[in-house]
């Protein structure tokens, strides 16, 4: 496998207007600064964009605008999930007609399909497509857990590249490393700075919608200069803007925090509510405790 994706990947925020359109003015503007700020890959069309709550047409201009304002700077990966398999076998075929780099599919998340239908479900998906495939396990959303064996026997299917680990588990990270080997690269998809010491090869981060430049750096610190010490620090102060983008926040916190940093990404789409008004002090807390709030980001 070629390991072509590393480092920390923003899974960006959908924006949307005033009235809750898509807004891909805003869209663009926001990407040109995850890339000026030094990320290293961006998933539009992920849990945090929103991608159940929006139309395939809706979808397709999003993919479109983050492929074309990136203009091969950075990969692009598509989220691509959906319930059905040819459904997202079209959600592929879209990506790929695009110019995207890789897509990320999120399991059935209805069915709870067992091993041998995820094994089928896989398979068929990475027979008609040409892009790398990260696969994403998130239990708490899909009910269905890829544990380390699991994921072992989906590294065999050809183009499943890759597994966004989205456990509070980190040993998750090592067993699979230990299971698969080099026939998948591990993302971490929560744990970061975790991820990176047992192995992991990135990070597929909310917060990095937030801070990408401090994200972009935590992974060159532990990953390339290997400096703990360094990246410890430098993940501690992170924290307050992790933890607050954690749990059932992390779109409407997200969205609320980057307002506050000058990018109107509108409020979230039903059955999402904005952020309440009481919760934003801690949002201003998290933002002031991390230096965000005296910086000019656009």
């Amino acid at each position: 496998m070629n390991k072509r994706f590393r480092g920390t990947y923003t899974v960006m925020v959908t924006a949307f207007d005033v009235d809750g359109a898509i807004d891909l003015d805003a869209q663009a503007q926001f990407t040109d600064w995850q890339i000026q700020e030094g990320i290293h890959g961006l998933i539009p069309l992920g849990s945090t964009g929103e991608f159940l709550s929006m139309t395939t047409q809706e979808r397709r201009d999003v993919a479109k605008c983050v492929i074309d304002t990136t203009a091969g700077r950075v990969p692009v990966l598509i989220g691509a999930g959906a319930e059905r398999t040819e459904d997202v076998i079209e959600n592929c075929e879209m990506a790929q007609n695009l110019g995207a780099d890789g897509v990320m599919i999120i399991p059935p998340f209805y069915s709870t399909p067992t091993e041998a239908e995820l094994v089928q479900h896989y398979t068929r998906i990475a027979a008609a497509t040409d892009l790398p495939i990260m696969i994403y396990n998130n239990p708490a959303t899909t009910n269905i857990d890829m544990t380390p064996p699991i994921v072992a026997r989906l590294a065999q299917i050809p183009g499943v590249d890759y597994i966004k680990e989205s456990t509070m588990d980190v040993t998750r990270v090592r067993d699979i490393i230990d299971l698969a080997g080099e026939k998948i690269s591990v993302f971490g998809g929560i744990m970061g700075f975790e991820s990176f010491v047992e192995g992991a090869d990135g990070w597929v981060a909310v917060g990095s919608n937030i801070m990408p430049a401090a994200s972009a750096r935590l992974f060159t610190l532990t990953t390339i200069d290997q400096d703990y010490d360094a990246a410890r620090a430098l993940y501690r102060s992170m924290l307050p803007v992790i933890r607050l983008v954690g749990g059932h926040r992390y779109v409407s916190a997200t969205k609320a925090a980057l307002g506050l940093l000058g990018f109107a990404m509108g409020a979230p789409r039903a059955p999402r509510l904005p952020l309440p008004e009481h919760e934003f002090y801690e949002v201003l807390v998290a933002l002031g405790s991390v230096g965000l709030l005296d910086q000019q980001q656009v």
